[in-house]
């Protein structure tokens, strides 16, 4: 699909204090990304607070889930997690700076203290997030690539996966939604040179009492549903 490029979207993305604009440099300390947190806002003592108080609330801070959308469009499916979720961070990653603008705006509306947006290209994610720093990853709606000597560019391949395996925590998991059924064979077959082992599946998410129980729904999903197409998701574990 064509995206429309919006003139001065990179502009307006690189002074923007909800995107986080050197995200190596946070690697490994990706909570101090959400100064709006109650426990730990700043390093820094207040007047007469004591060592072990301070303590406490960066320990409150960092004790935060961290959660990541890898391609997260316009934002209506990790604005409405993080909205839910208050006691989790979200990170939302996209490669299109006008894609992101229109969910960086969506947030500028909610205030949400618990998530911010990062212009990258996955492909450097391990440069992003140390080992173990993230609990769970979403895919959503990835871009198919559906040419063959473009496969390792989609994100549930084994390529992906293995950049995953290494920044998810040792319970870590990964939610992966799409409505394009030959690129969720490919998923699944992708798994068996992967150290990650399934947990779950369907193939018509919406028609699946348990999977939905609590699904929000993509712009992409909405329209995508509404014509009928099934929706293919998955749930996978570290091993």
């Amino acid at each position: 699909m064509r995206l429309r490029h919006i003139k001065g979207a990179e502009e307006l993305i690189a002074c923007n204090r909800f995107v986080v604009q050197d995200p190596k440099a946070m690697r490994g300390s990706w909570h101090d990304a959400f100064p709006g947190r109650t426990a730990g806002q700043t390093e820094e003592h207040t007047p007469g607070q004591t060592e072990d108080k301070a303590a406490t609330q960066n320990a409150d801070k960092a004790s935060h889930p961290l959660y990541i959308e890898v391609g997260t469009g316009k934002g209506r499916f990790i604005t409405e997690l993080a909205a839910a979720n208050p006691d989790i961070d979200y990170i939302g990653i996209e490669n299109h700076s006008s894609v992101l603008l229109k969910a960086v705006k969506k947030l500028e509306d909610r205030e949400l203290p618990n998530l911010r947006f990062i212009l990258m290209d996955a492909i450097t994610i391990e440069e992003v997030f140390a080992p173990g720093e993230v609990d769970r990853i979403y895919l959503n709606f990835s871009d198919p690539w559906p040419k063959d000597r473009h496969a390792k560019r989609r994100l549930p391949s084994r390529q992906f996966l293995a950049r995953f395996h290494e920044i998810l925590c040792d319970e870590g998991t990964i939610e992966f939604k799409t409505d394009n059924r030959v690129l969720f064979d490919f998923a699944l077959e992708e798994l068996k040179f992967s150290d990650f082992e399934l947990i779950d599946k369907t193939y018509d998410l919406h028609n699946d009492e348990k999977m939905n129980a609590g699904n929000i729904m993509t712009e992409y999903e909405e329209r995508f549903s509404s014509i009928g197409n099934p929706i293919c998701k998955y749930v996978i574990k570290r091993r």
